[in-house]
């Protein structure tokens, strides 16, 4: 993994020559704007590596900016290139694009009824994860920025994203395809900035962690074997849903006994099980999927390699066979130590300093690691939550939402924190 080093002269003279925000009458003329782009966005959303409608937007916007526009990176992705008057370095801004199969519970005047094929079938479709407010974030600082090249020593890329959420099966795509095709090269990134609107954080307030932030996401598969009988005579057979609870049981206990949680958290999550036709007949099979959630590399490691060892000998134990696969979603999201304190008094400076606030790790994924594999990056979390709200719902499901004058403070932090760093 590649890391920046910042002295610490370097971060002090940074964080004294932090000033008042640069543009804080165009950030109150955009905001409509970029409360527009979202509404526009959210209303008509797409599935990972299907943003055809939200690229084309995002492509017109910033030609109409004037920059280098590249489309269709990684299936969908655009990124437009800014450069400004002064040579210097490369910073990204990244913003995901793609939407999730969930019907909208909302009464939204702007809410969505699309539906689209997901794994053969027709399925609602919205952004029930803030991915529209992404888009329309990173459209409204390229706007700005656009009007101010005299101001940014280097450039700057702005990098939208499909298929956060996972490309579709038989499919690549996301951060790793981008990745891939080269979206950190020509001109070479040198360090990358997101950000997650969230609805359980109040409007206002932004949340960060260094080191790791949000959990390595793995998914396994577990098939397991054993012998069909009647479910009167089960001495004639091989149970493989007995089997499988004594499997799901043995799993808890790497959590619970082996791996040391004060370290970091970790999560073993059996998510469904497959078996069985009737009543009365004990199958000859079972398969279980499930995933595992890690903070740290050793843990990760270590569950891995108990989870491979631990199924096949239980299933052998009672008679069956067992194997599993597991898979790789996204890395531990890791925000760079010395990127993440180098940056924090561009954040106070938009917020304020009693509203940024440190928080513990997140055991969701993001495949924005994959970025920060690559470069340093930091990953922090903007406010969504409604001032007086009672009951916030989760990402992911049909109630969820998100307060828009939010947002505005997502153009601040992006906008203050390229040009900072790149001031540097």
């Amino acid at each position: 993994m590649n890391r920046i080093y910042v002295t610490g002269l370097l971060l002090v003279s940074f964080g004294l020559s932090a000033q008042d925000l640069r543009f804080e009458g165009e950030y109150r003329a955009i905001e409509g704007k970029v409360i527009e782009w979202r509404r526009q966005i959210h209303q008509n959303p797409e599935l990972s590596n299907r943003e055809f409608k939200t690229a084309a937007k995002v492509a017109q916007h910033l030609k109409s900016l004037g920059m280098e526009v590249q489309t269709g990176v990684a299936h969908t992705g655009v990124v437009g290139i800014l450069r400004g008057k002064k040579k210097g370095k490369v910073v990204a801004l990244r913003a995901d694009m793609d939407a999730l199969p969930v019907p909208e519970r909302n009464d939204l005047p702007f809410k969505s009824v699309a539906t689209m094929e997901f794994k053969g079938e027709s399925v609602p479709v919205m952004h029930a994860c803030g991915h529209d407010t992404h888009v329309a974030i990173l459209m409204g600082v390229a706007e700005i920025l656009s009007k101010h090249t005299d101001k940014i020593k280097g450039t700057i890329k702005f990098v939208f994203q499909p298929a956060e959420e996972g490309p579709p099966p038989g499919e690549e795509g996301g951060a790793l395809l981008m990745i891939k095709e080269g979206v950190l090269k020509n001109p070479d990134v040198d360090a990358i900035f997101g950000l997650h609107i969230n609805s359980e954080t109040p409007v206002g307030v932004i949340r960060y962690k260094s080191g790791g932030t949000m959990a390595a996401v793995q998914s396994f598969t577990i098939n397991v074997k054993g012998k069909q009988s009647h479910g009167s005579q089960p001495w004639s057979g091989i149970d493989p849903i007995l089997i499988s609870a004594k499997i799901i049981d043995g799993l808890q206990t790497i959590i619970s006994r082996e791996v040391e949680l004060t370290n970091e958290a970790a999560v073993i999550t059996v998510g469904k099980i497959t078996s069985g036709v009737r009543f009365n007949i004990i199958p000859e099979s079972a398969e279980m999927i499930g995933t595992v959630r890690s903070l740290d590399y050793d843990m990760k490691e270590q569950i891995t390699r108990r989870m491979k060892e631990m199924v096949p000998t239980i299933a052998r134990a009672y008679g069956g066979e067992a194997s599993i696969e597991i898979r790789d979603q996204t890395d531990i999201t890791y925000n760079d130590p010395d990127l993440t304190a180098q940056m924090l008094p561009s954040l106070k400076k938009v917020a304020g300093a009693d509203k940024v606030q440190q928080q513990k790790a997140v055991t969701g994924g993001e495949d924005f690691s994959y970025f920060q594999n690559e470069v340093p990056g930091f990953f922090f979390f903007l406010g969504g939550m409604a001032p007086g709200t009672t009951e916030s719902f989760p990402h992911h499901t049909p109630d969820f939402m998100i307060d828009e004058s939010g947002m505005i403070l997502g153009v601040k932090a992006l906008t203050e924190m390229a040009l900072d760093y790149l001031d540097e």
